[in-house]
């Protein structure tokens, strides 16, 4: 018989029929020659309830039906006399497709997440994080659909790559050398002629610069893939990999990008709600109290527009008032995650985008504003996460963008590939960036971003 899945299941009410789950084994308790299985297979956050008599089945098969063992059920779906669940299976047959013995790393409820972080090869199986993965998955579908509908391109930018987006140097490099006899030049530095690209190539950190490319031939594309920062962050908002959401449009002023940034993350919350209801009720009620009210805030209101230097009175006012905070916030200074959380949460109580930042704290292909030191960025500050979006209008001016680029000292060997998009039929356009993990973050509640990707990688972790 063709099995039925338990979110399936647990919809039907064509009670009497014969049925067949499988899936694996949350608890079993037994009383009175009966015994009760909640099994799940991971298609929802609910159990479904195997009710079976002792005397219908082998005593040693009774024994092997263990915490986290996997089963073939077979038997009649019955109407449920429990409170909280519809129905559930009168079994007539059940096969162990797999045992579970006692050195199974998930027996205890209320496991720590950094316990769980150890077995992170087995965690999926437990309740939060079975929902935390399939809100991972909600929200991707969301991301691609809401780009499509509203005619963007997806767009693949590579991996491996010669071009540092952001000037900051924290890349990992990939190389086919033999690091125990490296050849090099006259000066002593590394010759790469032999590499498998004949240059240093790195990971990824963005892939912007190439999606600009796309954005200046197909009008507006969204790039959605893995990137890599080698920065040794042990904070519970930075990875070593992780996934970025970036979308490029020729043609958009910045009125136009904050209208698009506020719209597609309004977008991926609403979505969440409407189709992953059990599962935020569930981390809800076990992870954070206050998730559905926050996410629903968030549809509520229309996101501040709030330039820099406003943003910095706010703070420094705060201060006078008797804020305290670790990090300093001069003029000039890049705000820290305090900061933006202050202006979210207790100033202004809903999400805020932060806009024309200092020159010196921003990246070289943002576009200068007329006063020469503020550019034109638009980042997005959420609750219980700080920048969830970092965005701007592009500098679409040759000669703007070559005087930043050597005012900086920057190498344009590397770019000129990229600068040519000024020098032939260069166009007005902007971008995001947007962190999957930190969207994720936010739309479960989770505390820490190791614990939003199946398997983190981070500083002195790579298991797995």
């Amino acid at each position: 018989m063709k099995r039925t899945k338990v979110i399936d299941a647990l919809k039907r009410t064509d009670f009497g029929s014969e049925i067949t789950v499988m899936g694996w084994v949350r608890s079993k308790r037994g009383s009175k020659g009966i015994f009760f299985i909640a099994l799940n297979d991971g298609s929802t956050i609910k159990n479904i309830q195997i009710v079976g008599e002792d005397q219908n089945f082998d005593e040693e098969t009774v024994k092997l039906i263990t915490t986290g063992a996997c089963l073939r059920v077979v038997g009649t779906l019955v109407e449920s006399p429990a409170a909280g669940q519809a129905s559930e299976v009168q079994a007539r047959q059940i096969e162990v497709l797999g045992t579970c013995d006692n050195t199974y790393p998930l027996q205890k409820k209320g496991a720590s997440w950094e316990y769980l972080r150890t077995v992170a090869h087995m965690r999926p199986r437990t309740n939060t994080f079975g929902a935390v993965l399939r809100i991972r998955h909600n929200m991707a579908m969301a991301i691609h659909t809401y780009f499509h509908q509203h005619g963007f391109f997806y767009f693949h930018t590579p991996l491996i790559t010669a071009s540092d987006c952001e000037g900051a140097g924290n890349m990992f490099q990939v190389t086919t050398k033999n690091l125990y006899d490296l050849r090099r030049d006259d000066e002593g530095k590394i010759d790469y002629s032999d590499d498998f690209f004949g240059q240093q190539v790195a990971l990824t950190v963005s892939g912007q610069l190439e999606g600009e490319l796309g954005a200046t031939a197909l009008g507006q594309i969204y790039t959605f893939g893995p990137t890599f920062r080698a920065e040794n962050s042990n904070t519970p908002r930075h990875l070593a990999e992780f996934w970025m959401i970036e979308p490029e449009m020729a043609f958009y002023d910045k009125q136009d990008l904050m209208d698009l940034e506020e719209d597609f993350i309004k977008y991926c919350v609403r979505w969440a709600l409407d189709n992953c209801r059990d599962d935020l009720e569930f981390l809800n009620k076990m992870v954070d109290k206050t998730l559905l009210e926050r996410l629903e805030g968030v549809l509520k209101e229309s996101f501040v527009r709030l330039p820099y230097t406003e943003g910095i009175e706010i703070l420094q006012q705060a201060i006078k008032d008797g804020k305290k905070f670790e990090f300093p916030c001069e003029w000039g200074d890049d705000l820290a995650s305090e900061h933006e959380r202050y202006l979210v949460e207790e100033h202004f109580k809903k999400p805020v985008i932060m806009t024309d930042y200092p020159k010196e704290i921003k990246a070289f292909y943002m576009k200068l504003n007329d006063d020469g030191r503020t550019m034109q960025g638009t980042d997005v500050l959420f609750p219980q996460i700080g920048e969830i979006i970092g965005g701007s209008v592009r500098e679409e001016n040759y000669d703007k963008l070559m005087a930043e680029i050597n005012r900086r000292g920057m190498e344009t060997e590397k770019l000129e590939w990229y600068l040519d998009t000024r020098r032939w039929g260069s166009c007005p356009h902007a971008g995001f960036g947007l962190g999957f993990e930190r969207l994720i973050l936010f739309v479960t509640g989770m505390q820490n971003i190791r614990d939003v990707i199946p398997f983190p990688r981070t500083p002195k972790n790579c298991e797995f």
